[in-house]
């Protein structure tokens, strides 16, 4: 069988891929440039797998990737290093030279919209890059496709992620937020007035875990769900568990809006750390939801309310899952196609909540006609 090769791996989703894949039997690399973390990691799994399927590289992907795919011959490369807002598409591109198909988590709206660009090479080098296999535009495309057919037209589109503030958070994920927080975000839609990072507050109500304070956030499903589903009118917001940071992070996107010289991204080290000053005030439960509007057939208005709820540190998972079912599928030999594309529609919301099973994560569902 293949092997999967996980840049990243011993990180925040790195290891939660890197558990998934050997569970199933699947031998993986595990790549990064810290041999001790790395073998933490290893050591970690393989109480639970046969040792060989657990491989480790000490490489810098931004400089020997080409030369350690010659070396470990992977089927499949996952890329988890970010943040994917400052990125090129050097490491994409080296994998379908190398005729090694490629996976990663981005979440950055420019980068993961203009993979197609890479589609013609991809096919000719017969491999499949997909970009986004993350809890967005991956889970948020498979809830569209699994309901779309209760609409004959969506109209509106309002949804967005608080995760639980004990929650892990990588440094990735939190230098990827501050590459726009208090910046004036691309227009999208029918939305023509300018928003910021970080702004336009709002309180959203979820099953179990009560209200959350959510703000804007940059995604690619911004200009991927106008095109695809026709959708104009289209809100995504993040929010933090705890008052206190998520205000306090409102409060620095003004200092940015307001032209203060600030480099957030430079500081996002002990931005990090400080977040965890507040963990005593939150819990490890987390959520998405996802308020669809439109008219059906006949015309009459219709709404699905969708939500997804993870207690007991179990939501970190959720962006796992599209880069896990896509490798294994890959590696299986149940996965026939080549080309460039972000991951939308190519994973149903079935596959992802079965792959979610035994975990405490639920979803709930209302229509309303």
């Amino acid at each position: 069988m293949q092997k999967v090769l996980i840049l990243g791996g011993y990180g925040n989703f790195g290891a939660r891929i890197a558990a998934s894949l050997v569970k199933d039997d699947i031998p993986i690399i595990i790549a990064g440039r810290d041999l001790e973390k790395a073998e933490k990691l290893r050591n970690e799994l393989k109480k639970h797998v046969v040792e060989n399927k657990i491989e480790i590289a000490i490489f810098d992907a931004n400089k020997e990737l080409g030369k350690q795919l010659e070396i470990l011959k992977p089927g499949v490369v996952i890329n988890t290093i970010g943040p994917f807002q400052t990125a090129d598409y050097a490491i994409p591109k080296i994998c379908i030279q190398h005729k090694v198909n490629y996976i990663d988590l981005a979440d950055a709206r420019d980068f993961v919209t203009g993979i197609t660009g890479l589609d013609a090479l991809a096919k000719e080098n017969n491999v499949l890059v997909v970009s986004g296999a993350s809890t967005v535009p991956g889970l948020s495309s498979a809830v569209l496709e699994h309901y779309k057919n209760n609409f004959a037209t969506i109209d509106s589109l309002t949804y967005g992620i608080s995760p639980g503030q004990k929650a892990p958070r990588g440094l990735a994920t939190t230098e990827s937020i501050l590459t726009y927080l208090g910046k004036p975000l691309k227009p999208w839609g029918d939305n023509h007035k300018t928003c910021f990072g970080w702004q336009d507050l709002y309180r959203q109500d979820y099953p179990e875990l009560g209200k959350r304070w959510m703000a804007n956030c940059d995604i690619p499903d911004l200009d991927l769900f106008t095109d695809k589903y026709g959708i104009k009118n289209i809100r995504f917001s993040a929010g933090m568990e705890t008052t206190a940071l998520h205000l306090g992070m409102w409060f620095m996107s003004y200092l940015v809006r307001l032209g203060l010289p600030l480099n957030l991204p430079k500081h996002a080290k002990l931005l990090l750390s400080f977040s965890h000053v507040f963990d005593f005030l939150g819990t490890a439960n987390g959520g998405m939801h996802m308020l669809i509007k439109g008219t059906d057939k006949e015309g009459k208005a219709v709404e699905i309310k969708w939500f997804i709820v993870a207690k007991d540190n179990d939501g970190p998972q959720i962006p796992c899952i599209p880069a896990i079912i896509l490798s294994k599928k890959l590696v299986q030999d149940k996965l026939h196609v080549t080309g460039a594309m972000p991951c939308m529609g190519i994973i149903t919301l079935d596959e992802y909540m079965h792959e979610l099973k035994g975990l405490s994560i639920k979803q709930y569902v209302t229509k309303q006609d």
